[in-house]
């Protein structure tokens, strides 16, 4: 025992110069010690090591509520509700939807400025008070059976520029208005899709002007769920919902429109 403890002893008095030490492992007493101060996870500069972190379930948009705002419906026979005893889907949004409905719509009239009746006339003749948190307008199907000139889209957004005699001049005119007066989002609606050449025509420049103007367009001509339908299926649906080719009925009011009319304007009124 003396000879082992003096052979420590004089090796390390060799290798204390050379800044080394030759120690006894220590003893182990069962329990395991950290070596690292650093928190789980946690990754230095330039390390390449993963972080695993617990992601959130993505947030589902909190529906809108349009209860107590105010809609201003611009627009004819569609929007009267000319077949369905003057009720219309904005009637039927009122129950649903507990909101305002102040229609300024007459059967018969037309976009294009030529008399009394029409929208741009009516739409100047709304009362100063009026309040208005959501402008919709409709696109007329009197301009397409009248044949009215479609006229063309403008350069301009001055609204003293537009040729009201014309479907594109009075649409933007009607725009430029709305958005000047209501300061609030503006959208058009177009009929279903029926046998008229005219308003083909005048849904496909309502859709470039939806991008001059950056405004909201329900394009009922384009509805998907009907273009997914054969004709014959499409046929039958349109004659459950509609009077005639142009009118709903109450059943197209109230259980086909007004739904995709609430679900459109809940999306489109924040923006």
């Amino acid at each position: 025992m003396k000879k082992r403890l003096f052979a420590f002893v004089l090796l390390n008095m060799m290798l204390l110069p050379l800044g080394l030490s030759a120690c006894a492992p220590a003893a182990s007493t069962g329990e395991t010690t950290a070596v690292t101060d650093k928190p789980e996870n946690s990754v230095t500069a330039g390390s390449t090591a993963a972080v695993t972190t617990t992601a959130e379930p993505p947030k589902s948009e909190p529906e809108v509520s349009l209860e107590g705002k105010t809609i201003v419906w611009l627009g004819s026979s569609v929007t009267y509700g000319h077949a369905n005893g003057g009720v219309s889907m904005a009637e039927y949004l009122e129950r649903t939807a507990h909101c305002i409905s102040a229609k300024y719509a007459v059967s018969g009239t037309t976009l294009v400025d030529n008399g009394d009746n029409s929208y741009i006339s009516r739409m100047k003749k709304i009362p100063a008070d009026q309040k208005c948190d959501y402008f919709i307008c409709q696109l007329s199907t009197n301009d397409a059976t009248q044949k009215k000139p479609l006229g063309k889209i403008s350069d301009s957004f001055d609204i003293d520029s537009f040729d009201t005699s014309t479907v594109c001049g009075a649409i933007e005119y009607v725009i430029a208005y709305a958005k000047e007066r209501f300061d609030c989002p503006v959208a058009f609606y177009t009929n279903p899709p029926y046998d008229s050449t005219e308003y083909r025509r005048m849904v496909s420049s309502m859709l470039k002007i939806k991008e001059k103007w950056g405004i909201e367009v329900l394009d009922l001509w384009n509805n998907e769920e009907l273009a997914a339908m054969s004709r014959e299926e499409r046929d039958a649906f349109l004659k459950r919902n509609m009077a005639d080719s142009i009118h709903p009925n109450a059943l197209g009011y109230r259980r086909w429109l007004t739904p995709i009319f609430e679900e459109f304007i809940r999306k489109t009124i924040v923006k």
